[in-house]
């Protein structure tokens, strides 16, 4: 696993080396806020000093932007051939996933976490709940590395990122849905109904919400974890292949 590191960085300042990134960034930021302070987001209308209003949109926008990040993990390098120059060096298909992986994680983290100016003025101008705002934030790391987990794996399922990007779009939308009882009950009349509530517990926003009211609660930590761990997994089986 010492190879993990280089690839780490490798991929993680390439995303700063291209102006992309930043407008990744900016926009991630703007749109947020934007959203949080419009008639649908309600931030002051709340009449609360919290961050709900902030955070409610967070499963729309990973939605669009993890996708973003995700399609040129393996896509780039094999549109461009260098996937085969990298398994050339003394390096796991294991390693490589992980250290490219993480690096998205990274970047992603960096984007959630630089709206945390945003916790201080709340905090300046009122007196919110600190332990919620937190664990929010953590739901939201989390859930970023779920999206950013199935994402990876259609990017290595391609070499064309827009193909990549829809794959991962449509992938990400079915994940999130599933937590809408509408979405549900259509299930429930095309499949047997304890495997539609079964499916209904793989949705980004049933794991999301929780956090969102300063619950950590194991469960959903798992299933995060869980399922980053299994889309790597199937990431390096297709690669092997």
């Amino acid at each position: 696993m010492r190879h993990i590191v280089p690839i780490f960085k490798r991929e993680f300042l390439g995303y700063f080396r291209s102006p992309v990134a930043y407008v990744f960034l900016i926009a991630f930021l703007f749109i947020s806020v934007s959203l949080a302070f419009s008639r649908y987001g309600g931030f002051f209308r709340a009449g609360v000093a919290g961050m709900d209003s902030y955070f409610t949109f967070f499963p729309w926008l990973f939605m669009f932007l993890v996708p973003a990040v995700g399609m040129r993990l393996w896509s780039e390098e094999k549109r461009s051939g260098t996937v085969e120059l990298l398994f050339t060096l003394p390096i796991t298909t294991l390693e490589a996933v992980l250290g490219k992986f993480l690096a998205g994680w990274a970047f992603l983290t960096i984007a959630v976490l630089l709206s945390f100016p945003m916790a201080l003025t709340v905090g300046y101008l009122g007196d919110p709940d600190w332990g919620v705002i937190l664990t929010t934030y953590l739901g939201a790391v989390l859930m970023a590395g779920g999206y950013l987990g199935v994402c990876a794996l259609a990017s290595a399922l391609t070499k064309n990122q827009v193909i990549s990007f829809v794959i991962s779009l449509a992938a990400c939308a079915a994940l999130l849905f599933l937590g809408f009882s509408s979405f549900t009950d259509t299930l429930e009349g095309l499949l047997p109904m304890a495997l539609a509530d079964a499916l209904s517990n793989f949705s980004f926003i049933t794991h999301f919400d929780a956090f969102t009211k300063g619950i950590i609660d194991p469960k959903d930590v798992i299933f995060f974890l869980s399922l980053m761990g299994f889309t790597l997994f199937l990431n390096v089986v297709v690669l092997e292949r």
